[in-house]
């Protein structure tokens, strides 16, 4: 599968989902899609980062852009830290790195001294025709959501 490239069209993936479902690139044309990328359920990063697209999910929503949330955790798992955060956007499960692979973010990390493979926290903003329009990488997480959001509202008024 190919790699991501800005202003490039994103190569469809479909992905288990929370909710029973299987969610393709493909069927989200139409709407704008925010693709971020975490490493690991209900560690307090990534916890946050969740509820903060939780908070503004309203304000995407009405940008006609959804929210899904990527990372390596089960199904199971995802569904255990989607219900306890009450999140309304879904989460996709990529156990095997796939898409993973595909936007580039696994990386060597830090982890109390120790090197392990993990996912870079990074955002992707594909438009409607399924273009990757803006990325972030190695995001932090205050603030990103504002960001997001912003970016959003620019590739609105331009499209």
């Amino acid at each position: 599968m190919a790699k991501v490239e800005l202003n490039k069209k994103v190569s469809n993936f479909s992905l288990p989902a929370t909710g029973e479902q299987k969610i393709s690139l493909n069927s989200l044309k139409g709407q704008n899609v925010v693709l971020y990328f975490y490493p690991k359920d209900s560690t307090p990063g990534c916890t946050r980062e969740g509820q903060d697209f939780q908070e503004s999910l309203a304000k995407f929503k009405r940008q006609n852009t959804i929210i899904l949330g990527v990372s390596r955790d089960s199904l199971r798992s995802h569904e255990n830290f989607k219900t306890k955060q009450k999140f309304k956007f879904d989460l996709l499960s990529d156990e095997d790195e796939a898409l993973c692979k595909q936007f580039d973010v696994i990386k060597m990390k830090n982890m109390y001294g120790k090197k392990v493979r993990g996912i870079e926290r990074s955002t992707f903003l594909i438009d409607k025709a399924g273009k990757l329009r803006q990325e972030w990488r190695k995001v932090k997480v205050d603030g990103h959501v504002d960001e997001v959001l912003a970016a959003v509202k620019i590739l609105n008024k331009n499209q």
